[in-house]
């Protein structure tokens, strides 16, 4: 269903970094509280070109139901994920994270390594807050691409993670002029989260609010509709605070099935030890 696609730094949170100033957003009005190109997970399919279409709502959703997010500053730090440029498809969704490098993202590992080459993918560009063929911030190049390598040697479903280094754009890092949220490690699997991703059949983003289940003593189940490819990385994004404006991400849209093979229910990887360890390297080695 999504195609994949190449689709405090302790067990708590990090430390919260100072972000840019973003004009022009409005305050998110929260819903109600409650490739590989080869057919696996959830990422884009690379060779069909885009059909947009209406979203089904959006106001604000009951759980688990999908709605069209206004463009705020939460929001616009997830963006759609494209290769070389912005003139082919959107397969993938990426998010930023805090780094003392200020230029990291975090998304699936399906969505940046190739497993025909056995390698990471080296031409990928960040698109945040994409909508209908504009970027506010403009395009991103990916500089560093970081998964773990037992991901990299078996497709391990419970490292499909991935941790993105970024290229400064205008003589910025990217969380000079976003912001960043924080990663949550070793959260539990009961949390109330908010997923956002870009279906590749679409050029706006979708939101749903629900609580996430536990599938596995690895992996992380959410009851979410019409997340189909190109959600692949969605960002899982946990205690939004509206006066700092960050949240926890607890989990990125990949692991089993590649995060499934229904639209309407998704998975995650568990955020243990092993991803610490792989958002550790990521800032050793940008």
């Amino acid at each position: 269903m999504r195609p994949l696609a190449w689709k405090t730094l302790l067990p708590l949170t990090l430390v919260v970094m100072g972000a840019g100033v973003l004009t022009g957003y409005a305050t998110e009005e929260a819903p109600p509280p409650l490739a590989a190109r080869d057919g696996f997970g959830k990422s884009g399919i690379g060779d069909e070109p885009p059909q947009d279409q209406d979203p089904a709502a959006t106001a604000p959703a009951s759980d688990g139901s999908a709605y069209t997010p206004r463009r705020t500053k939460e929001n616009a730090r997830i963006g759609a994920v494209f290769e070389k440029d912005d003139t082919g498809n959107h397969f993938c969704t990426a998010s930023v994270v805090q780094s003392p490098g200020r230029n990291m993202l975090v998304t699936a590992a399906h969505c940046a390594f190739d497993p025909d080459t056995g390698k990471t993918v080296d031409d990928l560009v960040f698109a945040p807050d994409y909508r209908d063929g504009t970027e506010p911030t403009g395009l991103w190049k990916v500089r560093k691409v970081f998964v773990d390598p037992r991901w990299a040697a078996s497709d391990d479903e419970d490292l499909d993670v991935a941790f993105l280094t970024l290229d400064s754009n205008g003589g910025k890092q990217i969380q000079d002029v976003l912001g960043g949220n924080t990663l949550g490690i070793d959260r539990g699997f009961d949390n109330e989260v908010k997923v956002t991703g870009y279906p590749t059949s679409r050029n706006t983003p979708i939101s749903c609010q629900n609580r996430t289940t536990k599938y596995s003593s690895t992996q992380m189940r959410i009851q979410c509709d019409d997340f189909a490819g190109g959600t692949s990385g969605s960002p899982w994004l946990a205690d939004y605070d509206p006066k700092s404006q960050t949240g926890t991400v607890i989990g990125v849209l990949g692991g089993h099935l590649g995060g499934g093979d229904e639209d309407d229910v998704s998975y995650a990887a568990y955020f243990d030890d092993d991803i610490a360890a792989l958002y550790r390297r990521a800032q050793d080695g940008d």
